[in-house]
């Protein structure tokens, strides 16, 4: 549920405990008036009034807290798409003679995104190449220039896809 929804439901839950309350309230009061024989100098009289603040507070507290959500931003969801495995790119195009003209850790790179069934993160060839993040993203700029990968934003960082 959102969070406007949520807090409409806490402050209709709470407008409904303020009347349980002075119902409460009413019919505790006509109880000690009935029944009492000391009068107001009895010790139930102020009990109701304890009683019925205390509860005063509690539904106020539920109130705000409803009326909080109901203005409060809601939250973003990070919406991930599926990513195609490397069984469905071509790999006609990933044989020994396209790579040729790679350099070296531009070969490394292309190795290890197949390896990794044609996906990955950029962040994770960072971290497994040992290559700085500005070093792999201009080895990661010639690789899509040339046509073989294709790079997608995903939060802080980048999913890097061989291209069918």
């Amino acid at each position: 549920m959102k969070n406007k929804n949520v807090g409409f439901l806490i402050i209709g839950m709470a407008i409904i405990l303020l009347l349980i309350i002075f119902i409460f309230n009413n019919g505790m009061t006509n109880i000690v008036n009935e029944s009492c024989s000391h009068g107001p100098s009895c010790s139930m009289y102020g009990t109701i009034k304890t009683q019925t603040y205390f509860s005063l507070v509690l539904a106020g507290l539920i109130f705000i807290i409803g009326i909080f959500l109901v203005f409060s931003k809601e939250n973003e969801r990070l919406i991930i798409k599926k990513i195609k495995p490397y069984g469905e790119i071509k790999p006609k195009k990933f044989n020994e003679s396209s790579l040729k003209d790679l350099k070296s850790e531009e070969k490394d790179i292309m190795n290890m995104i197949l390896e990794n069934n044609g996906s990955m993160f950029q962040s994770d060839i960072v971290d497994k190449s040992g290559f700085s993040k500005v070093k792999i993203t201009r080895i990661l700029d010639k690789l899509e220039g040339k046509g073989f990968i294709e790079r997608r934003r995903r939060g802080m960082t980048n999913v890097i896809i061989l291209k069918k």
